[in-house]
């Protein structure tokens, strides 16, 4: 008698959800429950129920009565996607005694009745289904869990106002932060608004506090002027490296009087934080409130370092803080987690040429009408034309510029219509102007946002619904003459307009950064189609990432106002808290091992692997498996032309038996089904 036929075989529950009617409505659930208890009892199976609500306290239940009383020593579930599940059932298995690796969840909704109408082909590919997890889960071998220790200490990059909020959180819960700020000075693009919606609060009197109170953070390590360059390690135990661009000022001695600045003979437009619009110095802090104090030096357009002469901030200085022979520093700092906080860029509005922008003079982006209005902006918040004294008259303001187009970017842009209802309010309250709003729809949907709206109505704002298709200096009719005409489809009027207007604001939409996915690479996340950061999951978890320890916060996530962007960084920094606090955590088993005798040392692996989790040893010429990195997505299994690698949970023996099993090589046949 062979080791296989002296092998008893298992005992194999399988329950099958109707998951209300999503699956039920397709499937005829009772037919597979019974067809699965009468035809796969050869395969093990003692038990196959079904239940409206499986995942309830109720299914969970039923499952962990039947394995105490009927001695399961295997389990499968048939509803949902493991995405959304796996754990659910698991945890249920755990709690009565089984194995939680012992559990195999198949999709029947997904798979199955979510992608077919036909209810008999549905019916027998859930049979197929469910009789290849019954041949898996017999060759599931009992895994435990990786535990690995948490360091108290959280990267948060990105100094924005969500990352802001994530660091303050989890510092002021008493563990230490490095925030990571590539600009001089923390506050991203929230520093440059003028106003937020809907209440109107002074952006800077709300964000300021919040700077100064990092800034001032015993816990916060403040690290701006900076950029990861590498990410090493997995969660709990990650090693960043970080440089530090050279200021050249030495902060230690520098007191941010500002003296450096004003003798500074060189000034450069600022395309940064003043939008292109205003001008600053080769020594500079972008702004009068920035955290920190501090002011870098643009060696680009320094004239010292292009010609080797003037020197004026050095001999002006008080404390002598200049120090041209400065280099950039490279540090490595240890964190358990990583926030990341990048947020976003604007679309460039040069893109669409039909509306003119940086042709047209008094054509206007939002971010630099953001500068306009400001009172610490280039203008001192006067709302004027490219010639800097001439008051508009009338203003049209047009929305989804790059957004809700399909030559760009066919997402909603979230803020847009919020924004441009706020450009209206501020333009009639500084000029009195007459404004048009051209839009496509009008998308209000958060808290107090249609009341604003309703307010943007009664100041007298003109609302005009339709995609601008044209924006042009060329008069044809009277009145048109120095003026921008804006050509229009009115859809609500049914006619085509012209519109002649002074200034023309266009509320260009958010991007991901153009470096996010070269980003995304170094901290081992993904990217969408887009260039947005994907979450493990859009809905039931927005703010961590499937590379664990990694989490992100705002608009890296896809467009979302202040309010939202606030909210998610203090989400991912409670979803840090909690791992800090557990001081340990556990880790799926489900990883991959390279058996070092079979191993050539070809290191093709190393280079495949996604998450950097494979090293070569030199010494004798095998690569390994780091497990607490390896997040066992199979690459390096399929790649290894030497078969030296294998996966925890996708064995050959796993994968061939549930093919198999998919095929119904081992069930009764049974009489073709008739449709009825």
């Amino acid at each position: 008698m062979s080791a296989e036929e002296k092998k008893p075989k298992e005992r194999i529950g399988v329950y099958i959800c109707h998951c209300g009617s999503n699956i039920a409505g397709v499937v005829n659930v009772g037919e597979v429950s019974k067809w699965a208890g009468e035809n796969l009892a050869g395969e093990g199976v003692v038990v196959s129920r079904d239940y409206k609500f499986m995942c309830s306290s109720l299914g969970q239940e039923l499952i962990q009565k039947d394995i105490q009383e009927q001695k399961l020593t295997r389990v499968v579930v048939a509803a949902c996607s493991p995405h959304l599940h796996e754990a659910t059932f698991r945890n249920a298995c755990k709690g009565a005694g089984l194995n939680p690796y012992l559990c195999e969840l198949v999709s029947i909704r997904e798979q199955v009745s979510w992608v077919h109408t036909d209810k008999v082909a549905a019916t027998e590919k859930a049979k197929a289904i469910i009789s290849g997890g019954v041949a898996r889960v017999a060759q599931h071998e009992p895994l435990e869990p990786l535990y690995v220790p948490i360091h108290p200490a959280t990267l948060v990059v990105g100094g924005g106002i969500a990352g802001i909020q994530a660091a303050l959180e989890i510092a002021d819960a008493g563990f230490p932060v490095y925030l990571v700020e590539r600009e001089p000075s923390i506050g991203g693009h929230m520093a440059q608004f003028d106003k937020t919606f809907p209440t109107l609060d002074c952006s800077a009197c709300i964000l300021t506090p919040k700077m100064v109170q990092v800034g001032n953070h015993p816990h916060i390590t403040l690290l701006t002027w900076s950029e990861v360059t590498k990410v090493d390690g997995y969660v709990g135990n990650f090693a960043v490296t970080i440089n530090k661009r050279a200021r050249f000022v030495n902060t230690k001695d520098c007191t941010g009087c500002g003296i450096c600045q004003e003798k500074c003979p060189k000034k450069v437009i600022d395309d940064v934080f003043e939008a292109g619009i205003g001008y600053r110095k080769a020594v500079y802090t972008p702004f009068p409130q920035a955290v920190p104090k501090y002011p870098v030096m643009d060696k680009e357009n320094c004239t010292y370092f292009q010609k080797g002469t003037c020197k004026a901030c050095e001999k002006f200085c008080p404390t002598g803080a200049i120090d041209f022979t400065q280099q950039d520093e490279t540090i490595t700092v240890e964190v358990g987690n990583i926030i990341l906080a990048t947020g976003w860029q604007l679309f460039d509005a040069r893109r669409i040429p039909n509306y003119g922008y940086g042709r047209l003079a008094n054509v206007f982006t939002s971010m630099e009408f953001e500068r306009l209005s400001n009172a610490a902006g280039p203008t001192g918040g006067n709302i004027v034309l490219r010639d800097g004294h001439t008051v508009p008259q009338s203003v049209g303001i047009v929305h989804c510029v790059g957004s809700r187009d399909k030559n760009y970017n066919n997402y909603c842009s979230s803020i847009c219509c919020m924004q441009s209802l706020k450009f209206a309010h501020l333009v009639h309250e500084k000029t009195g102007a007459t404004v048009y709003n051209f839009y496509i729809d009008i998308r209000t949907p958060a808290k107090g946002y249609d009341e604003f709206y309703q307010r943007l109505i009664e100041e007298g704002t003109l609302f005009v619904r339709g995609k601008v298709a044209d924006i042009t200096d060329a008069a044809r009719n009277p009145g048109e003459e120095d003026k921008l005409i804006i050509q229009v489809e009115d859809t609500l009027a049914a006619k085509q307009r012209r519109i002649p207007v002074d200034m023309v604001i266009l509320s260009a939409g958010l991007e991901p950064r153009s470096d996010s996915k070269a980003v995304a690479k170094t901290f081992g996340i993904s990217c969408s189609a887009d260039g947005w950061f994907i979450e493990r999951h859009p809905k039931l978890d927005p703010v961590a990432t499937m590379t664990e320890g990694v989490y992100i916060a705002g608009a890296v996530q896809g467009p979302k106002d202040i309010p939202a962007s606030v909210a998610q960084g203090a989400a991912a920094a409670a979803r840090v808290l909690g791992k800090i606090q557990q001081k340990e955590i556990a880790l799926e088993p489900v990883r991959a091992t390279i058996h070092e005798e079979k191993c050539s040392g070809c290191r093709i692996c190393n280079n495949m692997c996604p998450f950097n989790a494979i090293l070569f040893h030199e010494d004798r010429m095998v690569s390994e498996v780091n497990p607490a990195l390896c997040q066992g997505c199979g690459t390096c299994v399929a790649a290894c032309p030497a078969g030296a690698i294998t996966g925890t949970g996708f064995s050959n023996e796993q994968i061939l038996s549930q093919i198999e099993g998919l095929l119904l090589v081992n069930v009764p046949s049974q009489p073709a089904p008739v449709a009825p």
